[in-house]
Parts: C-alpha cells; sequence; structure tokens
C-alpha cells in the first residue's frame, strides 16, 4: 500500500471561497474534498467547473444532514447535482472530479456507472455520527461491490477501546484500499496514525474553516504535516503520547516533536485522550508505544498499572512519565525536576531557606511540587478545598494545612512570599477573574507576592493578571513544560534533548 495521502476538506460557501482555500494550502495537502453540501445555491450550479480551477485531485461530496452534511433537499435532487457535476467529461482527466462519495446505501446505476465510465473512483461510504462501528472489514468488504470502491467508515467512538479495535481491524484489511476514521476527540489518533491503520488518505480543514468540522476533530492541514510529521510516518515509526482528559490544549507535542526532528529520530507524539487511564494503557500496549507522558487526571491512579516505580513517584505518590520496555511498566516523575529548575531561574537570587510557601492544591502536580518544596529547604501550608487531601500531603513533609477559603486568608497572607497555584482552575479562560476561573478570586494581593502558575495555557491566567496588575512578580508554567519535557525525551529515547 502506498503512504497515506493528506486530504484537505472544502466547507466554503462559494467557490471562489473553495479556489482560495486551495491556493493557501496547497503544498499541504495532496487531494481536496468539495463539500458541495457547504455551498450556496447558486455555486452548487458552478461545481461542474470546480475541478478545472484547481490543481489538486479533488473528491465530490454532497452529504445528507442524517450522515452529518448540510444538505436537507431531496434525494431526486442531490442526484440531479451528481449527475450534473460528472457530465460532460473532459478528454483531460485532471478537468474532471478524480473521486466521488456515495454513501453505502446510495445506488443510482446511470450515476455510478457514468462515474467509472469517466474514470471517477468511487468511495462508497458508512457514518455513523453517534455510534461506534465495530465490524469494519466485514463491512468494508460489503461495500466493495464491484470491487473498485473504495469503502469509507467513519464513526464516533464512545471510547478510547473502539480505537483500539479500528487498528486491530484494519490489520485484517490487506489487498484494498480503504478509509478509516474514529471522530472527536478519543478519535485523533486515527488521524495521525494512518499509515498504521493501512488508510488511503486522513481529512484535515483549513484553520479559516475549522469550526465547522469541530466536532468530529479534524485538524488543519499545517499542524498535521508542521507538528505531527504526517508524512514522514510509517509502520516503523516509534509512537510517544501524552495520556490525559480532557486534553483540550497541550504543547507537549510540540516539544516532543520537535526534539525527534532535531536529532533524526523517526518517532512521533501525540495526545491519548481517554476517561480512563486503563484504556490509554491498552491502546499503548495494542499499537507498540513505547512511552507516554501523563497528565491530569491520571498522576496519581496510574501508578497501579505500573511494574516498576522509581524513587521519586514511591516518595511523592504521584506519576506523570511512563516508558514501556520488555512489556512492562516503569514510571517516573520529571515534573519536581523540571518545576525546580523553572521555579530557581523564576526567583533570581532569593534564597529559599525557610521562605514561606503556600501551595495551591493537592493533587498529583501538588505532590510533586511539595516534594520540590521540601528539597529546597521551603517551608509550606498545603491549601485545598478538601482539607483532609492537604492534610495527607502536608503531613508527608511536616508542612501545615487549611482550607482554600476565604475564613483562611490570614494563613494565606503569612505564607505569601510564593503562591504556587497547582490545580487546573484558570486553564484556557481568558476572561476576567471570578470564582470559577480564580482559585484566590477572595485574596487581595499586596505586590509584594511572587506568584507562580503551573497552567501555561493561556499564557497569563486570570490570578496572574490580577497579581501582576497588584505589581506581583508573576510566572507560568511553560518552562517548567519545557524542562520536564527534556527530562522525558531523555527517558523515552536515551538522547539528552
Amino acid at each position: 500500500m502506498s503512504a497515506p495521502l493528506i486530504c484537505m476538506t472544502l466547507t466554503g460557501k462559494t467557490i471562489d471561497e473553495d479556489i482560495s482555500l486551495v491556493q493557501k494550502y496547497e503544498k499541504y495537502c495532496d487531494i481536496v474534498e468539495l463539500r458541495a453540501d457547504y455551498l450556496d445555491e447558486e455555486s452548487q450550479l458552478l461545481i461542474r467547473k470546480f475541478p478545472a480551477l484547481i490543481k489538486k485531485p479533488c473528491i465530490l461530496t454532497i452529504r445528507r444532514s442524517s450522515d452529518g452534511g448540510l444538505w436537507t433537499g431531496s434525494e431526486f435532487s442531490r442526484t440531479n447535482l451528481f449527475g450534473r457535476a460528472l457530465a460532460f467529461a473532459d478528454p483531460d482527466i485532471k478537468r474532471n472530479f478524480a473521486y466521488v462519495d456515495f454513501e453505502e446505501d446510495y445506488h443510482i446505476p446511470s450515476i455510478q456507472d457514468a462515474a467509472m465510465a469517466f474514470g471517477v473512483r468511487i468511495i462508497r461510504s458508512c457514518h455513523n455520527m453517534t455510534e461506534p462501528v465495530t465490524n469494519l472489514r466485514k463491512r468494508c468488504e460489503a461495500m466493495r461491490k464491484t470491487g473498485y470502491e473504495i469503502p469509507k467508515i467513519a464513526f464516533m467512538p464512545k471510547s478510547l477501546s473502539d480505537v483500539v479495535n479500528l487498528f486491530h481491524e484494519s490489520s485484517h484489511m490487506e489487498g484494498y484500499e480503504h478509509i478509516l476514521c474514529a471522530m472527536g476527540s478519543e478519535g485523533f489518533p486515527s488521524r495521525i496514525l494512518s499509515a498504521f491503520s493501512g488508510s488511503y488518505l486522513t481529512y484535515t480543514s483549513p484553520q479559516e474553516t475549522l469550526q465547522n468540522t469541530n466536532a468530529i476533530g479534524h485538524l488543519d492541514p499545517v499542524t498535521i504535516n508542521e507538528l505531527y510529521n504526517f508524512k514522514s510516518i510509517t509502520k516503523n515509526t516509534k509512537l510517544f503520547g501524552i495520556a490525559g482528559w480532557p486534553l483540550t490544549k497541550t504543547s507537549s507535542p510540540e516539544i516532543h516533536n520537535a526534539g525527534y526532528k532535531k536529532h533524526n529520530i523517526d518517532a512521533v507524539y501525540f495526545p491519548v485522550r481517554s476517561q480512563l487511564i486503563s484504556e490509554a494503557l491498552n491502546f499503548a500496549e495494542q499499537l507498540d508505544v513505547k512511552g507516554m507522558s501523563v497528565t491530569i487526571p491520571f498522576k496519581e491512579s496510574v501508578m497501579f498499572y505500573l511494574h516498576e516505580l522509581s524513587p521519586e513517584v514511591m516518595q511523592i505518590g504521584a506519576c506523570n512519565t511512563i516508558v514501556r520496555d520488555n512489556y512492562k511498566w516503569h514510571g517516573y516523575n520529571t515534573d519536581c525536576t523540571g518545576f525546580e529548575r523553572a521555579l530557581l531561574e523564576f526567583l533570581g537570587n532569593v534564597k529559599t531557606k525557610k521562605m514561606k510557601v503556600a501551595i495551591i492544591g493537592a493533587g498529583g502536580a501538588a505532590k510533586a511540587i511539595a516534594y520540590t518544596v521540601k528539597k529546597l529547604g521551603m517551608r509550606a501550608c498545603v491549601f485545598n478545598r478538601t482539607l483532609n487531601h492537604a492534610q495527607k500531603l502536608a503531613e508527608r513533609y511536616n508542612f501545615i494545612a487549611a482550607p482554600l477559603s476565604a475564613d483562611t486568608v490570614q494563613i494565606l497572607e503569612e505564607y505569601s512570599s510564593l503562591i504556587i497555584q497547582t490545580t487546573s482552575v484558570g486553564m484556557n479562560s481568558e476572561g476576567p477573574s471570578s470564582a470559577e476561573n480564580d482559585p484566590l478570586h477572595f485574596y487581595k494581593f499586596r505586590g509584594n507576592e511572587m506568584v507562580f502558575d503551573i497552567i501555561y495555557v493561556p499564557a497569563a491566567t486570570p490570578i496572574m493578571r490580577r497579581a501582576s496588575a497588584a505589581g506581583c512578580k508573576v510566572c507560568n508554567g511553560y518552562k517548567m513544560l519545557e524542562y520536564q519535557a527534556y527530562e522525558q525525551f531523555k527517558l523515552f529515547t536515551g538522547i539528552d534533548y
């Protein structure tokens, strides 16, 4: 089988809009898909001319609303539109549609015969927008009525296990071209790893119209090329990832994949989104993923599945890095080293010994940070909404604990020389400070505090903006992310970043 292609889906309202998008992104895609169901009525009448106006092979798709498209007209009207688009074939096949997408239940002999006679390849598709499709191989084989169609199945997985099944079934689908895609956030690996599923192509959307396909999980063509190096991925490529949920945004792939390029390592690092760490581990084992970063909410629960733990993991009680060797998972914690390096850079010449520190939160990240705070000789109070969680963490290092509320402001003021925010509160929040996005919304900064927020998206969280406005020195968590990723990189590859 040849290497998978990158197809850019066009969902503009006019032909001119779609042409401009093809021109902008032509070096990032191999073929394009014209979604005629997105075009206005006037542009729909012009689709026959579209292939001659671009320099890329083109798929014609008129997707019904029941299959996730926008076409709400009659089947008779849709058939007429297919006929109009495929009629009057040009002797130069580059001026005709190269492919046409017909659903598995759409069988109009005259339209199908015309497509085949004019050299237009038929993609026979099945879409389930709400449920997984499990019998992929049998379904694909049934869709190949003439033996020339390219069967396509796209479905919405209920869990990461459904994505594992996609890769398992695809391993038995040899000898014919096929397209397989799991949609949504959990289906992300099926888009990046088309080489592993033998998929004929993967779908992307231009950044300008990405909102039209966000729900089904399209990437933009620049990201799949430049961040994930899609064209270089083969079945020999080593796989690494980051496991978490919901894992809406992460900068880890940028750091790791840049490292692989820099050192000429045939590897790719990508998000593995799952609601259960057990399913993320099963996915990794089935696809022979060599190592993973572990983030919220799995830094503690992952430890129950590991065969060996580093001394740091045993001391901290949380793990953010796992490596698979000889079919066994080994757990490490690079948060502590990454945080220590970033914190010391932030503090500069400030002496850390006996500094009074407020640690906000008591989760997996807080555990690594408390370990480092103790190592640096600081004194700390752990603040958490659930007091007994704070107490358990504080007792480990002979710190004190307090509820995270307005009632403990005096204690917070005493330990406010350095405030370390370790929770996810404020992540992806660009709005003004509120109880929902600022864990210290009740605290009035005096201007002499230093604030280190481990969140890095956005670059300035609501608590950071509020502290900075009061004159405080602030820092986000990007450097911590970067430095702990360098440690992970060496654990994964054996090479210094």
